[in-house]
């Protein structure tokens, strides 16, 4: 399940994706790089680098904001698991 704090980062990111993809593209347009797939990929790369870099930020200014979000809530106890499950089956 998403939380909220993960659908932003999944939000910016993608549009972050697609903004740096297309400066990147008029880049290289604009030096004359011929299209191929090594320029592809190098699109891709560096594009996928600024998209996780935003993302990171995104995630540290969400923990900034609201502080860390809690871990969820596992029980140690191996019995109270099995007994659990007994409880389900019919």
């Amino acid at each position: 399940m998403f939380t909220l704090p993960s659908m932003w980062n999944l939000i910016v990111s993608t549009i972050a994706f697609f903004i740096a993809a297309g400066y990147i593209h008029r880049y290289l347009d604009e030096n004359g790089i011929p299209k191929g797939l090594t320029r592809g990929i190098l699109v891709f790369a560096l594009a996928y680098f600024v998209s996780w870099g935003v993302g990171e930020a995104v995630d540290w200014t969400q923990e900034k904001i609201a502080g860390p979000q809690p871990l969820a809530q596992t029980s140690g106890d191996l019995s109270q698991l099995l007994k659990a499950l007994g409880q389900a089956q019919p």
